[in-house]
């Protein structure tokens, strides 16, 4: 637990490698920085899913299987994420910045009949790259240094499928299977003394799957309005986390490879319960194919994680969120913006991690257009999506670090009738 304490303290004083996923001194902590869980239009509408059917026939909800209630044609989606985080921190008055760009979300989806879609698609679920160092005067002679470093990540695959059982109401199920690796490493030495480094690691491999349950009610009003209802439900993980703890002494002549190991301790153990429960609820109101308002609710339950031989629990989370769409006329060609649709959204995340007695939270504001291509009609939308996402996550008490984000993701969403069955060549 005291490294825990520590490593709290020293966090402000992170560097992240330029290019890799997790960007964020919090991914520090338990499974990494987790990423965002759907597409680009829905982190650019807030995060809104659960009560989210798109009104055209070209996209796939994964985050809410159920509804999907209009998709009609066969839809790939490749999307990347480009990250840009401004730190800073009291502790030394330390500034930081850094980015990090990678492939976000990839994707099929087709309807199998009128009443069932399915879709498959894979994303980055959470990450790992930091490099904390630390000096201590112990007295006139002599210095502890100590560095924390972790890396990894842990990747998803989703299968979904909707049933439609009646035109207002729809069940769904979402399949997701996690598979990667993380470490954790603290390495402890003294100057002037002998180059003999205590080490503490902690490998994780995660392979696991846990499920999603979703439903919709839609009514149809008049005038075109409707109201839509969606409620989510993800429950525990079968399969397992696989975390061997290391406790060993060593020297390093060249790099990092270890000469002269001296394992202290070692222990193994199986987690069954690194996925939390997940539950949501929304609400949206809107005109078809002319615009669209939703909100939402996410809450997340916490659960226990083994970091460095010690127990971090992480508290229950709630996330609350806010947005929609507009559309002016996608049937006017005599000007091009009055086709594109607009995205506008917010959110506020109470964190499911605390340090020293502070939650870290996480606020933002995202927006986004989706760019139909040049010569795309209503009934077969080919598209890019772009959305940006402009918030701060922690807080500057307790020495701790406040990070402002700019994340940009840009989306291309091919759709065409694939596999129907022509009548005429």
């Amino acid at each position: 637990m005291k490294r825990i304490f520590v490593l709290s303290s020293l966090v402000a004083g992170y560097f992240l490698n330029a290019q890799s996923i997790g960007n964020s001194p919090y991914g520090v902590y338990g499974i990494g920085d987790v990423k965002y869980d759907n597409t680009v239009e829905t982190n650019a509408m807030g995060g809104i899913s659960t009560a989210y059917i798109w009104d055209f026939n070209n996209s796939f909800n994964f985050r809410n299987p159920a509804a999907n209630t209009n998709l009609e044609l066969t839809t790939i989606k490749v999307e990347g994420t480009n990250e840009n985080n401004y730190y800073k921190s009291d502790f030394n008055n330390i500034n930081s910045t850094k980015h990090s760009t990678y492939v976000s979300n990839i994707s099929i989806a087709f309807p199998i009949s009128k009443t069932v879609k399915f879709g498959m698609g894979f994303q980055p679920y959470s990450a790992k790259s930091y490099n904390i160092g630390s000096v201590s005067q112990l007295n006139d002679e002599n210095v502890e240094v100590r560095n924390f470093r972790g890396e990894g990540s842990v990747n998803t695959v989703q299968a979904a499928l909707s049933y439609q059982i009646t035109p207002a109401f729809a069940l769904g199920l979402r399949s997701n299977f996690y598979f990667g690796k993380l470490t954790d490493i603290e390495e402890v030495t003294f100057i002037p003394a002998a180059e003999l480094i205590s080490g503490y690691s902690t490998s994780y491999r995660v392979k696991a799957f846990n499920f999603t349950l979703g439903t919709t009610y839609q009514k149809k009003m008049a005038n075109d309005h409707k109201l839509t209802v969606g409620a989510t439900y993800t429950i525990g993980n079968s399969g397992n986390m696989r975390s061997i703890y290391t406790n060993s002494t060593y020297y390093k002549l060249v790099g990092e490879e270890k000469y002269y190991e001296n394992i202290i301790d070692q222990q193994t153990t199986i987690d069954k319960k690194f996925l939390p429960q997940e539950a949501s609820l929304g609400l949206g109101y809107g005109k078809d194919t002319k615009w669209f308002f939703g909100t939402q609710v996410d809450y997340k339950k916490g659960e226990n994680f083994n970091y460095l031989g010690s127990t971090l629990a992480y508290q229950d989370s709630y996330k609350y969120s806010v947005g929609g769409w507009w559309l002016p006329n996608f049937n006017d060609f005599r000007s091009y913006f009055s086709r594109v649709i607009y995205r506008y959204g917010a959110y506020y995340e109470k964190g499911n991690l605390q340090i020293n007695g502070t939650n870290i939270n996480r606020m933002a504001l995202t927006a986004g257009v989706t760019l139909p291509f040049q010569k795309s009609q209503i009934n077969r939308m080919n598209s890019m999506d772009i959305g940006i996402e402009v918030g701060k996550r922690g807080t500057l008490d307790n020495n701790l670090i406040r990070q402002n984000f700019i994340n940009l993701r840009i989306g291309i969403n091919f759709a065409d009738k694939w596999f129907n069955k022509r009548l005429y060549n």
